[in-house]
């Protein structure tokens, strides 16, 4: 899970990042805990950052480019695999990555499937993860 990332991944992604990162670093400002992992960014919730838990409320955790926000360390450690995967995946799609995974949604919906669980970066992911 140690993928060696380029200064091109990071810049390719780095408009998405730069959105995480606000988030990041409001949740730190209210108490919530910073580590750098695999070259990605994750930040946990506190008790104090109700806010982060009601954002990764239905999702245990959501991906931003390079970073990753979860509901708490146990959980980030739980999904970081699932997570990493959507990392390579904005490292692939770029800042396209967003707007190509609610298309995905639409799709899957407009095939009469679920817009999460059918969305194929979201099959992806637990494919690859579960590997």
């Amino acid at each position: 899970m140690k993928p060696q990332r380029t200064l091109f991944a990071y810049l390719w992604v780095s408009p998405v990042t730069v959105f995480g990162m606000f988030f990041a670093l409001l949740a730190y400002a209210f108490g919530a805990k910073m580590k750098w992992r695999y070259g990605v960014l994750e930040v946990a919730g506190h008790t104090r950052t109700h806010w982060l838990n009601k954002l990764t409320t239905r999702y245990e955790a959501i991906t931003l480019g390079h970073v990753i926000l979860g509901r708490k360390h146990g959980v980030l450690k739980t999904y970081r695999s699932h997570e990493h995967v959507h990392v390579r995946q904005y490292e692939r799609w770029g800042v396209l990555f967003p707007l190509l995974y609610v298309l995905a949604s639409l799709l899957a919906l407009l095939r009469g499937k679920h817009f999460y669980w059918d969305n194929v970066f979201e099959v992806e992911a637990r494919k690859k993860s579960a590997d």
